[in-house]
């Protein structure tokens, strides 16, 4: 079992080193039980979504604010928790895109409900901290064609 958690500040000079931690640290869990290649392409793309969104919209580029990423991983199963201080996403205001719309956000949501096997967001947590909790079964996702 792996758990492990990374305090960065709110900066997309940060993003490599986010996505390589969280990578590395699965892909030296995970070792050869899994095709890592099928997996690591769509993590990637769910922490580049994540923090990059925080750091722009959450925290709008206030650095000093810190990002707390949290991953726990056993049996292929991964948790991973993203914490941050901004003032939050109201999933009520959340409209999806349509086909053929083009607009120009929005699709992040969506993103993280086709990659992962779950997702849920709470709202001040605590009082002062929002919480995005991603769940995954890595196996399926080497696995599956479309993961």
């Amino acid at each position: 079992m792996l758990k492990t958690e990374l305090i960065v500040p709110s900066d997309l000079r940060f993003l490599e080193v986010v996505e390589h931690w969280l990578l590395e640290s699965l892909q030296l869990e995970i070792g050869q039980e899994l095709d890592w290649t099928g997996v690591k392409g769509r993590l990637r793309l769910v922490v580049v979504e994540v923090y990059s969104n925080i750091v722009r919209h959450a925290h709008n580029e206030q650095p000093d604010l810190p990002v707390l990423i949290r991953i726990e991983l056993e049996d292929n199963n991964l948790s991973l928790e993203v914490w941050d201080q901004g003032k939050g996403f109201k999933l009520d205001d959340y409209a999806a895109p349509m086909p053929g719309d083009f607009q120009e956000g929005g699709y992040g949501w969506l993103i993280l409900h086709r990659i992962m096997d779950r997702v849920e967001y709470q709202l001040r947590v605590g009082g002062d901290r929002n919480c995005l909790k991603l769940e995954k079964d890595l196996a399926a996702t080497a696995a599956g064609p479309t993961g």
